[in-house]
């Protein structure tokens, strides 16, 4: 569950004279997200704004947003639009505005199931469109870097789902170990998904050979990237 917002920010307060702000959605390591909505348009957008102990010079900030424009046609990346500075509680703060996406956190999708984990027909497509999505990413030679349930926001749309991945994080420039690792970290969310530990001596051969008992070194000979990951979805019998 997201933490209760620091900022502060009410609703119909208007930020950098054009966004009036619509609600708080959530915050992260790095900042707060609020709904607005543009004044002159209407349309929805999602604010992103940083903590200033959490992006000094801007460096957070610039990085976000350099990697978001990078990504732009990446299916599993939100779009990113452009930046404002607003002043909150007397010191200027960074804002980054991007689209909105219509979702639930992967945490409370899960949650919202009787068993409280998802049965293994539906956590396989789930598991299918990040792993797609993410396989773009690192076609790209770029990464998550940060890869857990509480940054992957769901929408289902029939048996299929449609994934964004939120909050990348800066571990430096990319390499073949940071792209293993969004891979195991993506096989962790799947685990847990259908009941981790409790449930996994029971879940068929199909589980097994993905999650690989969540042994690093199997998963990263298996699925070197999200493609190796993908393919073996398209290919397996169960």
């Amino acid at each position: 569950m997201n933490a209760p917002s620091q900022f502060g920010i009410v609703p119909g307060r208007v930020l950098a004279g054009n966004y009036r702000v619509d609600r708080f959605i959530g915050s992260g390591w790095e900042g707060e997200v609020y709904l607005v909505t543009e004044r002159l348009t209407g349309a929805q957008r999602a604010a992103k704004i940083f903590f200033p102990e959490r992006n000094a010079k801007d460096k957070a900030a610039v990085y976000y947003a350099r990697k978001l424009e990078r990504l732009r046609d990446c299916r599993i990346v939100i779009q990113y639009h452009h930046a404002e500075q607003v002043r909150l509680k007397g010191q200027p703060v960074t804002v980054l505005i991007s689209e909105f996406v219509e979702g639930t956190l992967l945490p409370d999708h899960v949650a919202a199931n009787p068993a409280g984990r998802l049965p293994v027909f539906e956590a396989l497509h789930l598991l299918y469109a990040i792993a797609t999505g993410l396989a773009e990413m690192h076609e790209r030679r770029e990464y998550h870097g940060d890869l857990h349930a509480g940054n992957v926001l769901v929408r289902r749309r029939g048996i299929h789902f449609e994934a964004k991945l939120v909050d990348l994080y800066d571990r430096g420039k990319a390499a073949s170990w940071n792209i293993r690792e969004d891979v195991c970290d993506l096989i962790r969310i799947f685990y847990d998904a259908v009941g981790g530990r409790a449930t996994y001596a029971a879940q068929p051969p199909i589980v097994k050979s993905i999650c690989l008992g969540l042994k690093r070194t199997l998963i990263h000979k298996r699925f070197p990237t999200a493609w190796h990951l993908c393919r073996h979805l398209d290919t397996v019998e169960w």
